[in-house]
């Protein structure tokens, strides 16, 4: 078969091949070389005739290996194939895939390294680089290896592909100083005198990078000015030169340095580069993974306001605490159960930032109390805990006492000054509990037995609190039930004009529950429960609906009711929806609002939200302010207020004949609440010398049991048939 004339001869053909091929004779000199031996190795093809391709591509110490296992194998089976690391004319490592035959090929168990050789080598650097480092470390991530262990990892592939280097990485901190994050190759005395140094424009090569963010070259550091106070350490270990290049995070933040140090001066080659385009790409993405690693864990087990731990980490914490205690010599421990009184106060008269600003400030105070194995946490909102690990009954005690005085200094925000409190419960180990979750469990049931003890504000565990908090909870369930299945209902007690007591001023309805089991329960035990359990809402909204219902009847029927009063808990007034809540129950029922007064405590009053208030006053409800006189009176609130009129508590009244600390208190109320022009409406008026007395001192509304007792809307209709 005759070939084509336009075909290019062999040599030709062999040239325009991008891998390089080589002929030697039986000594091993080459013959033949083709170009692309030139284009990758560098030698013209005139020097390389006669020369052994070991001598030329094999020459440095780290390819002696390499070599003999290269010549064992041709000798032996007269082929080779397998991957070498070759250099370049100008000293570049070149990875090469490497095929190399004998000819003629020896016979099968005759070894014969006699022969010409015919050898190709295809270059592999890009490949080699890229399954090498990105494949095996981005392998690594998914695997989660620790950034530590991932940066030696990098260092070590990279001093592979090219073995005249040694790699570093270092992480640069928020104060702007170096550490070392991975130098597996590098002795200890230089990474010492490189950890904890602060960056700048003379800090070496590394320090000088991450200053400026750009990649430094110092290709002799005995000389170089930028490395005059680290070089002594660095030469000392045979350190000649370094190129180091700044870590950037996709905020373009300098993170960190990737560093090739040399045994030579000298600056990198063109593989040196590639290899640091890729690490430099690796490093990124693998310090970035850390520090979404970490966040998670910052977001997943501490506070994010306080930097407390959260209950979960707490609860670990403590777990090792207990365990380490258990095998002391004494064991014992103490649980303080911290819950700040009032808070919602500040939130609501000086908005969320200074609550939060509170809460950090709160946070602080107990931190600089903490022995050196004390652990501290915040559960939620307004709730901390301590453990003191090693503290007795008396010390707890102790630490109480310092944690009040700490908590009690004034905090001012924006101008603004607050008193904080709080309320203390405290479990000791192990008498109160073996483990934690019994520890937190009894340490909230005490906090809640402090709130009811306003003189001392803190209170011990004792085994009937658990009895207490059991009903508190079967309490809450049934009282869930209840609210859903609409199985409470609603009594009503007239208050009738002072001077004409046969005429009505309004009435008050007020929530009843008989329980199946427990019977009547009493409004103060069940609304409590509600507060603390979130129900209030769900109560608040039955009785609106309850109260304005049974309005509207009377209302159709043409009763003379004036006006119905209900009585709001302090949570409601913390509620932005208050007064929507309101106007809705008015129109659904067609009622005005006039029709209803809503009544608060003082406590509420000064709790309430004046955004909630000012709502409630627009929509043109008016407010009566219930057991004036037992709380936190302020003549600046009642005059900042919407109120109406103010509600004489029955301690008051009872008193009025017999102590004359409460005559002259109940003048008081009434000369003030005339100087606002506000009705005064008396309690627990109970025998006719009151309510001559309140006649008397123009009082001019009364409500008691001299009157007529709370009863239910037919009742009620009765006695007003009979007035």
């Amino acid at each position: 078969m005759m070939l084509p004339a336009s075909l290019p001869s062999l040599p030709q053909a062999l040239d325009v091949s991008d891998c390089a091929i080589v002929i030697t004779d039986e000594e091993r000199r080459i013959v033949y070389a083709n170009t692309g031996f030139e284009r990758l190795f560098g030698y013209p093809l005139r020097e390389v005739l006669g020369h052994r391709p070991r001598d030329l591509l094999l020459s440095q110490p780290f390819a002696r290996d390499t070599l003999s296992h290269i010549e064992e194998q041709l000798a032996r089976e007269g082929h080779f194939t397998g991957e070498a690391l070759c250099y370049h004319r100008n000293g570049d490592p070149i990875w090469v895939s490497l095929v190399g035959n004998i000819h003629p090929a020896p016979e099968p168990g005759k070894p014969n390294p006699q022969g010409c050789a015919v050898v190709t080598l295809t270059d592999l650097t890009p490949t080699k680089h890229h399954e090498a480092l990105q494949n095996r470390v981005l392998e690594a991530m998914v695997q989660e290896m620790c950034l530590p262990q991932l940066m030696a990892l990098v260092c070590e592939e990279v001093e592979r592909l090219a073995p005249d280097v040694i790699a570093s990485v270092l992480r640069v901190d928020a104060d702007g100083r170096l550490h070392a994050l991975a130098a597996p190759s590098l002795p200890p005395a230089p990474c010492q005198v490189v950890e904890g140094r602060p960056i700048g424009p003379c800090a070496g090569s590394c320090g000088t990078a991450a200053y400026l963010g750009e990649p430094v070259v110092v290709t002799d550091i005995a000389t170089d000015p930028l490395w005059r106070d680290y070089h002594a350490p660095f030469i000392a270990a045979g350190i000649r030169a370094c190129w180091s290049s700044p870590i950037k995070n996709h905020a373009a933040e300098v993170v960190g340095t990737f560093a090739f140090y040399f045994r030579e001066a000298r600056g990198p080659s063109n593989l040196h580069r590639r290899l640091v385009e890729i690490c430099l790409h690796l490093c990124t993405l693998a310090m970035a993974r850390d520090t979404a690693q970490n966040r998670i864990h910052q977001l997943a087990y501490y506070d994010t306001l306080t930097q407390l731990p959260n209950r979960t980490l707490f609860t670990d914490f403590a777990q090792c605490t207990l365990a380490t205690l258990r095998e002391s010599a004494s064991p014992q421990a103490a649980l303080l159960f911290i819950d700040l009184d009032r808070f919602k106060q500040v939130n609501d008269s000086q908005g969320h930032a200074a609550g939060d600003a509170l809460l950090c400030a709160i946070a602080d105070r107990l931190r600089a109390h903490l022995g050196p194995d004390d652990i501290a946490g915040r559960l939620s909102s307004d709730e901390f805990v301590l453990l003191l690990s090693g503290a007795s009954g008396d010390q707890a005690i102790a630490m109480v006492q310092r944690l009040f005085d700490s908590i009690a200094r004034p905090f001012v925000h924006e101008g603004m000054q607050h008193l904080p409190r709080a309320s203390i419960g405290i479990a000791l180990y192990p008498e109160d509990g073996a483990d934690i979750a019994a520890l937190l469990s009894h340490a909230d049931q005490a906090m809640y037995a402090a709130k009811k003890q306003p003189s001392t504000h803190w209170c011990r565990f004792r085994p009937e609190l658990g009895v207490l908090a059991q009903e508190r909870m079967a309490m809450e369930r049934d009282l869930r039930q209840a609210i859903a299945r609409q199985q409470l209902h609603l009594h009503f007690q007239p208050q009738v004009l002072a001077q004409a007591t046969h005429r009505l001023h309004g009435v008050e309805a007020l929530a009843r529950w008989n329980h199946p089991q427990w019977g009547a329960v009493s409004p103060a035990r069940f609304i409590a429960v509600a507060e603390e359990a979130g129900l209030i809402q769900a109560l608040t909204q039955w009785l609106l609906d309850a109260a304005c219902a049974q309005m509207a009847r009377w209302r159709a029927a043409r009763l003379p009711l004036p006006q119905l009063a209900i009585n709001l808990s302090a949570r409601n007034f913390h509620d932005p929806q208050l007064a929507d809540q309101v106007g809705a129950a008015l129109a659904r029922h067609g009622l005005q609002p006039r029709d209803l007064m809503l009544e608060i405590t003082e406590s509420v009053m000064m709790d309430a939200s004046a955004a909630t208030t000012a709502n409630l006053h627009a929509l043109g409800m008016q407010l009566s302010l219930d057991d004036f006189g037992t709380g936190y009176s302020s003549l600046s609130h009642l005059h900042r207020l919407p109120i109406s009129e103010l509600k004489l508590d029955r301690s008051f009244v009872r008193d009025l004949q017999s102590s004359r600390a409460a005559t002259a208190l109940t003048r008081s109320v009434l000369s003030i609440a005339r100087s606002l022009d506000m009705k005064v409406v008396a309690e627990g008026v109970e025998t006719r010398e009151q309510c001559e007395w309140l006649q008397s001192h123009d009082c001019a509304v009364m409500q008691g049991y001299l009157f007529c007792r709370p009863v239910a809307a037919a009742q009620l209709e009765e006695w007003l048939a009979a007035q």
